[in-house]
């Protein structure tokens, strides 16, 4: 399934989340499906834990 066909729909999963249940089942959909694929992405590889919890490499240290 190509990336186009995914994101049409997920758009239109969440247009009927907030056409039928509002606001708030709006970014209930929104959230829950961005953790899902960060799930995704963990269990396919692409993604480790490390990721999200390494800091960012700056160079040396400025005193």
């Amino acid at each position: 399934m190509s990336m186009a066909v995914v994101g049409m729909v997920a758009g239109m999963a969440l247009a009927f989340a907030g056409y039928f249940g509002g606001f708030g089942a709006f970014l209930l959909v929104a959230a829950l499906g961005a953790v899902g694929f960060v799930v995704g992405r963990l269990l396919e590889g692409d993604l480790e834990m490390g990721d999200f919890f390494r800091g960012r490499d700056r160079g040396p240290r400025r005193r």
